[in-house]
């Protein structure tokens, strides 16, 4: 199968669901860091799953019933500013190479969209997610209503087609999947080199950059999200991003990194000793962190429902916060009276995909829905235990978090991020012949 048949399928897909209407999907915007210098550009992942295409100024129309079809709109071929910007493919060049039924100038988009809208029940849109498209469609709408007295109508209901693609997007295929483990392989690469070159007095931004390095250098886009490079007592903040300060011998080091590859994420939280050896208070910890994950992945399997993993992990965390005095009481009153959110106050996981927190429900009915292969997700218990007069000294500072992503097959699940080693073994292991 050619990479554009994917995406029409998919569009296929979106319209038989649609039912009727037209459906408006544009990208995102470029957006300026200063002045006339803009952020690196990252298209709209609902977009980039319709389409494959990754330029600026799009958008895609999809029109269903007799006449259906799919039409792209995007920038007209311009030599003079591929001088200066980069190639285009230009509406041609876009329809021919992305499987597009038609295709025309963005500029055109305002005075097509009000024709395609006539006489159609409803306008299937991202509505509340971008104020300037949300008054662009109420044009296009407004546009067909003064054409009442020709005896054409608008659109009488605005649905959010995000409901639809969210669903279609939950379920990754073979195609999605290869795509993710390659990035998982790429990012456990990046935590390996990382564990390589921690040392004391090295700075939490020069691991970063080894981070960076490899993601690049095996042919990954960017990072998936900000990394987290967390030493000593910056790990209990949880989304610690300023990995300026440096690292200190008999300290832990979190790091909360992964790459994005065509568009799909990875995930990955690995914790170690910066000088290569945990200490017995951090291997005690570091033990009960990695058993809670270890609970949770085996939870990871079809039909159990989202929550049982994190159900899991909570529980070996909770009795290991009682075991090493940090809470008081049964388990029962423990987790009733969620005395361990003081030590541990995250979910367990997410879902996993063209976005690091993928869309999807994690409920349905008010009941947490049941897993099935093809979903995505993470499991990352921690503890994060900061100085307080009941804490005991020796506990302070130690932030711990094991991240993972999973998916669910039809046996069970396979964790596509292997590769990074966690054990206390593996670690000190690689940490001490790097």
């Amino acid at each position: 199968m050619h990479t554009f048949q994917v995406y029409q399928q998919r569009r296929l897909r979106l319209v038989s669901a649609m039912g009727s209407g037209v459906a408006v999907i544009p990208t995102a915007p470029e957006r300026p860091r200063n002045r006339d210098s803009h952020f690196p550009y990252r298209f709209d992942s609902y977009f980039h799953y319709l389409t494959g295409f990754i330029e600026p100024e799009a958008v895609l129309v999809l029109v269903t019933g007799s006449q259906a079809k799919s039409i792209l709109f995007c920038r007209e071929k311009n030599l003079e500013r591929e001088i200066w910007d980069g190639f285009r493919h230009g509406p041609e060049g876009a329809k021919e190479t992305f499987g597009f039924d038609e295709a025309y100038p963005i500029a055109q988009l305002d005075e097509m969209l009000p024709k395609l809208l006539a006489d159609q029940p409803s306008l299937h849109f991202h509505l509340g997610a971008d104020s300037a498209w949300d008054a662009r469609a109420v044009g296009w709408l407004n546009s067909v209503r003064e054409q009442v007295r020709s005896g054409i109508t608008a659109p009488g209901a605005i649905q959010d087609v995000r409901a639809v693609l969210d669903e279609m997007r939950l379920i990754k295929d073979a195609a999605e999947i290869a795509t993710m483990r390659r990035a998982a392989d790429i990012s456990a690469a990046a935590h390996v080199r990382a564990m390589r070159q921690t040392r004391p007095e090295r700075r939490e931004f020069e691991i970063e950059a080894e981070l960076l390095h490899e993601f690049r250098r095996h042919g990954a886009q960017a990072p998936a999200y900000t990394s987290i490079v967390a030493g000593g007592a910056n790990a209990c903040v949880l989304h610690y991003v300023f990995n300026d300060a440096p690292l200190k011998d008999g300290e832990l080091l979190l790091i909360d990194a992964g790459c994005e590859l065509d568009g799909y994420a990875a995930d990955i939280t690995r914790t170690f000793p910066v000088n290569g050896r945990f200490s017995a208070v951090q291997k005690e910890l570091y033990q009960l962190v990695l058993a809670a994950q270890v609970a949770a992945i085996e939870q990871v399997r079809p039909g159990n429902h989202w929550n049982a993993p994190h159900d899991a992990a909570l529980k070996v965390l909770a009795q290991g916060f009682i075991d090493l005095g940090l809470c008081r009481g049964t388990l029962s009153e423990v987790l009733e009276q969620e005395s361990y959110k003081r030590f541990y106050m995250h979910r367990t996981g997410h879902w996993l995909g063209l976005d690091v927190h993928d869309v999807g429900e994690y409920k349905q009915g008010g009941e947490w829905r049941l897993l099935k292969p093809g979903m995505v997700l993470t499991v990352e218990p921690g503890c994060y235990i900061r100085p307080a007069d009941d804490v005991p000294e020796h506990f302070w500072n130690i932030g711990i978090r094991i991240e993972d992503d999973v998916v669910v097959t039809e046996q069970g699940c396979e964790v596509l991020t292997h590769a990074a080693p966690k054990t206390v073994a593996e670690i000190e292991e690689l940490m001490n012949h790097a």
